[in-house]
């Protein structure tokens, strides 16, 4: 797929009613908010005991229970990060309390997780200012010019095996226990708080169900959760025709637009998933609530113009490694090989 043309939606002559129609659907709905609570937390809940249950007879009849246990998680994350934006709930201190919770059942400190989340949001696809909240990506000349040592690292993170698989549950479970440079003393305490608030909760839930019942469990619904989250996260801003400039010719709604795609997912992904797959239009405003992504979509024929990353199509994605600033697109390691690149 080439990158978008001048004709793209990104194109200023097609932007005149998009602030318009976001705005129609950036207020909060109690009732729609009050319903998503209800389908994920009493069915995660619930199938966390009755995986439990079924360990006492056999592990096999409660992985099922797990892994669907797991796609009520990313649920409960989408819940999380809604409060993070202020856009699940009109009420702050309701974003605010919510946010504290599902940040606790996702392992994720909320203040310092929603200052990471806002960088990422003010600097995604700006070459300039990487570095927050993304996925490491290093252009064709920065990987050349790198160490030998810098190299090895950065291929392993972008080891589909590591980054899909082992780097998740790294991410939830140790590396949101520090807090990260940069971030404010709120950021700080959160991150410290949130550590007590798991570690009474694990210590209770042990106690309650025993240590190796909460580790298979909590364990594996947080391994296969964060699968997919990261793979979601991946998806949403590595893709074919993705868009990255450098800061002076960066464009916040280009953006938004064509950094940020429109994951086209089959119905039941996109309801496990909180309608995550319009990324573009929560690029665009992240104020949205997700119960009102898939309405704003279907509502401005500008939004409709982005092309889609289908699940097939998504898989391309499992190739890109580095960005070419001159072809203005993600290639392959195997890039460097057929243009004839030194990579020792």
């Amino acid at each position: 797929m080439n990158p978008p043309s001048a004709a793209s939606p990104a194109d200023p002559a097609d932007r005149s009613t998009w602030k318009q129609t976001v705005a129609r659907y950036r207020q909060p709905s109690l009732g729609k908010a009050v319903w998503q609570l209800l389908n994920t937390l009493i069915p995660y809940a619930g199938l966390w005991y009755l995986a439990w249950l079924g360990l006492k007879v056999s592990i096999w009849l409660a992985l099922p229970l797990i892994v669907l246990a797991a796609g009520f998680l990313v649920r409960v994350f989408i819940i999380f990060h809604d409060c993070t934006h202020g856009s699940f709930f009109r009420s702050r201190r309701a974003n605010d309390v919510l946010g504290w919770v599902t940040g606790l059942l996702t392992f994720t400190p909320y203040h310092c997780w929603r200052w990471q989340h806002g960088n990422h949001h003010a600097t995604s696809g700006d070459l300039d200012r990487r570095g927050v909240g993304d996925v490491w990506t290093l252009t064709v000349q920065e990987y050349l010019e790198s160490s030998r040592w810098r190299r090895l690292a950065y291929r392993l993170t972008r080891n589909p095996f590591i980054l899909f698989l082992l780097a998740p549950l790294f991410l939830f479970v140790v590396i949101n226990r520090f807090s990260p440079t940069g971030g404010g003393q709120r950021e700080r305490l959160s991150v410290h708080r949130m550590n007590l608030a798991v570690l009474i909760m694990a210590v209770a839930m042990s106690v309650v169900f025993g240590l190796k019942p909460y580790l298979i469990i909590q364990g594996g619904a947080m391994l296969l959760s964060g699968t997919a989250g990261v793979w979601l996260f991946y998806v949403q801003h590595q893709f074919a025709g993705v868009y990255w400039e450098r800061n002076e010719n960066w464009d916040y709604v280009d953006a938004a637009l064509r950094g940020s795609s429109y994951h086209q997912l089959p119905a039941i992904l996109r309801w496990f998933s909180g309608n995550i797959g319009f990324h573009h239009i929560h690029h665009l405003s992240p104020n949205i609530p997700n119960y009102n992504l898939q309405r704003c979509h279907e509502a401005e024929p500008l939004f409709r113009q982005v092309p889609p990353v289908t699940l097939l199509s998504s898989l391309r994605s499992l190739t890109f490694r580095l960005w070419d600033e001159q072809q203005k697109r993600l290639v392959g390691f195997g890039h460097l090989k057929v243009t004839g690149k030194a990579i020792d």
